[in-house]
């Protein structure tokens, strides 16, 4: 490609001295060389005369040589063609086109600047270029040249590469079509004031909500219209927040044309530009649907709040329950509950007896007085199922029974007794829910109201829901009371009524249960006297609670005493225990035994051990200490039994125990053992010396601070010094 910027040109007379053909050559070599811009001369035959190396460049074709050659002969077809109709039309109409974007490919060997990443958006107005990858875009400005003789001698093209112009233009156009298409079709409405909150532009979407004028808005643009309750408020705020340059963020009432006011949030942020604000830009929310809605709610939540308070009530009820173990418990926690959620006045509960016939009330509706009467006098034994009372009827149909007013409850039980009854008492509204346990009625609840009551719909279901709770508990409470019942006679049966009273020795027992209503558990202590007068002791845990657990008790205690009699060997007696167990008991039942046979006038004796905790040893002379003895395996399991001699000197004594006492949720045995041991050590002498005394203060010490969670067994023997 040929740059020659040799032109011949007339010498003309120059400027301070130079020659004019020297400074235009200056500035022609100047621009054909040094340009930024693509610089060409087309003539009348659409050759190219002249062309600098940039041009080239720019139209993606480096390396081409344009000289005496038409664009066709040099350019791409699409490009040429743009090129060529350009050169016509200037030649043709002999104007010049200007600013006018032709988009070349770029060199395959240049890289393409990063695509736009914003999706193309139309653009309502004239058509702007879009940027496609790896391409350019050139602004073409296209002169007419004429000579002397004002003859067209060609056109004069001048290109500059505007691609990340129009690509920073693209961009611009895009967001502000976005933000237009987000603010059109969401339900908010845009204005814009001044610095210091003035109106600036009109807000024509705003005036076909509000009714008012373009004059009338440029007065106090949206202040105007903002319900007069609100207003004071509104206008103070917006004008601090304008006086801080700060967020506006708020809601207000608004006046619509139709002259009813909606609500509407709004929210205006100040827009800078550097450190000055040149305008702020608000948007209103018509939120009148979101505050209707929340009216409702408000209404609903409040028709739902007694529903609530009932729902709570009942899981109240619930909890409460799982803690009633007697029918006299639920009863309390039934009533009083149905009480606080209803406004019931007076309330009760019967159940069923045995034979079906006849109702019981359990607990009086006033405390420390007799029940209720049930729509008639009713005795002491009780009423009469195929009596027509409330709970009767309740529990005859097995459906709720209710009398809003006396009215009613004549009507329902037709008898006259309901009308001298209703005169002798200040009640006027009734409740009647059987209880009913695997469909099958146990027994009744009453609720009683002193004025005349409607009971809802809601409320009838909560009673209903409260009525199947107290049969459950009830239930269980019944059955829990039977083997209560059990329990407590098996447990008079089991455990030793009293201790023998020997005149060189003294005994103490003591026996907490894991829970406070059960009282009997696996662990258990016997002291018996044997033929030849020596004194049998034993202290054993047969792992469970309750009736199983008791039964277990009384077989091994039984076949302890048994074998006793006939071979009183502490050794011999665990071996038997050991066959009966192989020949009876189940492979998972553990059963532990410690078992000592002592001669109570010379304080000598013999002891085994079946896996049981070993005994505690307080000397009067030695500190506290557990034996140290193999305690050997569990009542069952394969074991060669043995026992070991001893002596309990005289101001000694020695601590049978289970296992309830050292060990427990937060506490290992081993642990537990030490610090048996530590509160021992620190009983003081007169302590010692009485083992009523010494085992409340061991069980005292030990459970301190922890919770039981096993039956606690304890027996002491202790040897007092002689009388001088």
């Amino acid at each position: 490609m040929s740059t020659d910027t040799s032109v011949p040109h007339p010498r003309i007379s120059g400027v301070k001295g130079q020659p004019m053909e020297a400074t235009d050559a200056a500035l022609y070599a100047t621009l054909m060389g040094q340009a930024p811009a693509g610089l060409a001369f087309f003539d009348t035959g659409l050759r190219c005369v002249r062309a600098n190396a940039v041009l080239p460049e720019l139209l993606g074709v480096p390396g081409a040589d344009p000289l005496r050659r038409r664009p066709a002969d040099f350019l791409p077809a699409d490009v040429a063609a743009a090129f060529e109709t350009a050169l016509r039309t200037v030649l043709a109409e002999d104007r010049p086109i200007t600013e006018a974007d032709l988009t070349v490919p770029r060199p395959r060997q240049e890289a393409p600047p990063v695509p736009v990443v914003e999706p193309p958006v139309p653009v309502p107005g004239p058509p702007a270029t879009t940027v496609a990858a790896g391409t350019r875009v050139l602004a073409c400005t296209w002169l007419p040249a004429r000579g002397a003789d004002g003859r067209p001698l060609g056109v004069v093209l001048t290109a500059l590469d505007v691609t990340e112009r129009r690509r920073a233009e693209e961009v611009i156009r895009r967001k502000e079509q976005r933000y237009r298409s987000l603010v059109e079709a969401s339900s908010q409405v845009v204005w814009v004031a001044s610095p210091d909150g003035g109106v600036i532009d009109d807000a024509p979407e705003w005036r076909s909500i509000t009714g008012q004028t373009p004059d009338d808005y440029a007065v106090d643009g949206w202040l105007a219209v903002v319900h007069p309750e609100d207003r004071p408020r509104i206008e103070t705020t917006w004008r601090e927040c304008v006086a801080d340059n700060r967020v506006f963020e708020t809601n207000y009432r608004i006046r619509t044309k139709t002259g009813q006011y909606r609500h509407f949030d709004v929210r205006a942020v100040p827009i800078w530009r550097g450190d000055t604000v040149i305008e702020w830009v608000g948007a209103n929310t018509d939120v009148t649907g979101q505050r209707e809605a929340e009216e409702m709610r408000g209404r609903l939540t409040e028709q739902l709040s007694a529903a609530a308070l009932r729902t709570a009530r009942l899981q109240q009820a619930t909890s409460m329950l799982a803690e009633a173990l007697t029918v006299s418990q639920v009863v309390q926690v039934i009533t009083e509950v149905g009480r606080s959620a209803i406004g019931a006045d007076y309330s009760a509960v019967a159940l069923l007896d045995d034979d079906k016939l006849r109702l019981s009330v359990v607990a009086p509706s006033q405390p420390g007085g007799e029940p209720r009467p049930e729509g008639r006098p009713e005795s002491r034994d009780g009423i009469k199922v195929s009596d027509q009372t409330v709970m009767s009827v309740a529990v005859r149909e097995s459906r709720p029974f209710l009398a809003e007013h006396p009215d009613s409850l004549r009507l329902q039980l037709g008898r006259d007794e309901t009308g001298l009854f209703t005169q002798h008492t200040e009640e006027r509204a009734w409740v009647g829910l059987p209880l009913l346990a695997a469909g099958a009625p146990i027994g009744a609840l009453r609720f009683s109201f002193t004025r005349p009551r409607e009971i809802t719909e809601e409320e009838r279901v909560f009673l209903e829901a409260l009525a199947g709770q107290c049969a459950l508990a009830v239930e269980r409470a019944l059955l829990f009371e039977r083997e209560h019942k059990t329990a407590e006679e098996l447990q008079r049966s089991l455990l030793p009524s009293d201790l023998p009273q020997l005149p060189g020795m003294v005994l103490a027992a003591r026996y907490n249960p894991a829970t406070r209503h059960v009282q009997v558990g696996g662990d258990w202590y016997d002291v018996f006297r044997l033929p030849d007068d020596r004194l049998a002791i034993a202290v054993g845990d047969v792992m469970g609670k309750g009736v199983l657990a008791a039964a277990g008790m009384g077989r091994v205690r039984n076949a302890l005493r048994a074998l006793a009699l006939n071979d009183p060997r502490p050794a011999a007696v665990l071996a038997g225990l050991d066959r009966l167990f192989s020949a009876t008991e189940d492979e998972e039942q553990f059963t532990t035994v410690a078992y000592a046979v002592i001669d109570p006038e010379t304080g000598h004796g013999a002891f085994s051990n079946a896996g049981h905790p070993p005994p505690l040893l307080i000397s009067a002379d030695a500190p506290a200490r557990v034996s140290g003895l193999e305690p050997g395996t569990p009542l069952g399991w394969p074991s060669q039994r043995q026992q070991t001699s001893f002596s309990i000197e005289t101001g000694n004594t020695v601590v049978f125990y289970s296992d309830g006492l050292v060990e427990n949720r937060r506490r290992g045995v081993d642990a537990g053992l030490e610090e048996l041991v530590a509160v021992a050590a620190d009983a003081p002498p007169e302590v010692v010396g009485d083992p009523e005394r010494l085992v409340d203060f061991l069980v005292d010490r030990m459970l301190a601070g922890y919770e039981q969670v096993d039956d606690v067994t304890v027996l002491a023997l202790h040897v007092p010094p002689k009388p001088m």
